[in-house]
């Protein structure tokens, strides 16, 4: 049996603690859809359960479903109540790094699992200083992730961020956070607001196939990714290695 939501949290980091309660309830009913809680397709509770389970005023849940729904992770159905869509708002950027964004070839939103392989302080070179704003030599730290669907390795996450932006960041892989850039929001203040992406295909390396499990030869889908704070500065970098052979890259542009 499915477990129900938890109360809505009192939030602690800076950005967040003082947000009105309903963006904080649009936040956490988020989340309970991103982490498999509520399936595509699923129907939630109406608008009193939602109040008792959350803790909070019908009011609040009718304005919280009501922005969801304008953003698209929810649709509302005559006679049948509040839908989770199965697909992500991607043209949002309050969504767009917690959710996957190698869909299904027949276009359904996949759930991935995160699996921390690697976490380490490594010096930033010409091009990374270069990108980040940063002096060459710059210690960044470097986060090596493996995204799997129903099993199956699909995609190699690569990051990369000045340690000086994130102090106390975990430092064993296994404790980083999955849903890293909303750790990054509520542990450090750090919001995202642009994105400058650049995509390619690539010959799969020998680490691609090892990781991905590709034969040789092989192909991948590359997306480098520069994200931007709400300052407008370059934050972090991220190089997204993919294989395609049964997913589609999406990204919705509103």
């Amino acid at each position: 049996m499915r477990s129900q939501p938890r109360p809505l949290s009192s939030d602690t980091a800076s950005e967040t603690r003082f947000a009105p309660l309903h963006e904080r309830l649009k936040r956490q009913i988020s989340e309970e859809i991103l982490m498999g809680r509520w399936a595509p397709g699923a129907v939630l509770p109406g608008e009193v359960m939602l109040a008792q389970q959350f803790g909070v005023a019908v009011g609040t849940v009718r304005r919280a479903l009501g922005d969801l729904v304008a953003e698209g992770l929810l649709t509302r159905r005559p006679r049948v109540g509040t839908v989770v869509t199965g697909r992500s708002p991607e043209h949002s950027l309050r969504f767009f790094f917690r959710y996957f964004r190698l869909h299904g070839a027949d276009g359904s939103l996949k759930r991935s699992r995160a699996v921390a392989l690697a976490l380490e302080q490594i010096l930033a070179g010409t091009e990374d200083a270069r990108r980040l704003c940063v002096a060459p030599g710059t210690t960044l730290l470097r986060l090596t992730r493996l995204r799997m669907v129903d099993g199956a390795p699909v995609m190699i996450d690569l990051y990369r961020i000045p340690a000086a932006r994130v102090p106390a960041f975990p430092r064993a892989p296994a404790t980083v956070p999955e849903l890293l850039f909303l750790h990054l929001n509520e542990a450090y203040g750090i919001r995202i607001t642009a994105v400058r992406e650049e995509l390619a295909a690539e010959p799969a390396t020998e680490e691609d196939r090892r990781l991905l499990a590709l034969g040789d030869p092989a192909a991948v889908l590359v997306i480098e990714a520069t994200v931007f704070d709400q300052a407008g500065s370059p934050v972090l970098l991220t190089t997204q290695r993919a294989s395609t052979a049964a997913h589609r890259y999406v990204n919705e542009v509103s």
